[in-house]
């Protein structure tokens, strides 16, 4: 049985998540494991799960399966809430105003800054001293 489902792609600094949406019961599954043991700090899942509410779409009618790689936790959450919100208006093309308006299919761009030479970080340099 192959189901139609919806797909988009979300970055942000490390993390990349794939998303994909299918009509279903409301099974949320993040790299094989529950939303809420996938992402356990406090508001990370309510950030996520928000872009259905903006779309006024009931979160129980559809299957979301993620696979997010690389970065740490806030990338990573940030990466499945612009997939999401990608996957919904590849979906429903209509829904793109809403989500746009929110902040939700826009990219955060920031990234880490490299180590430059002679520095001890990206801007911090190393302590003058006259003699």
């Amino acid at each position: 049985m192959d189901k139609r489902y919806y797909e988009g792609v979300g970055r942000r600094k490390e993390s990349t998540a794939r998303v994909r949406i299918m009509e279903g019961s409301g099974n949320f599954v993040v790299n094989e494991k529950n939303l809420d043991a996938y992402f356990t700090r406090l508001g990370d899942v309510s950030a996520i799960v928000r872009a259905f509410d903006i779309a006024n779409q009931p979160d129980n009618r559809f299957d979301v399966s993620v696979i997010v790689k690389g970065g740490g936790v806030t990338g990573q959450r940030d990466a499945v809430k612009l997939g999401l919100a990608r996957a919904l208006v590849e979906m429903d093309e209509e829904l793109r105003p809403p989500l746009r308006h929110s902040g939700y299919l826009t990219r955060d761009p920031r990234v880490k800054e490299r180590k430059k030479p002679g520095l001890k970080r990206a801007r911090k340099a190393p302590t003058y001293t006259k003699r």
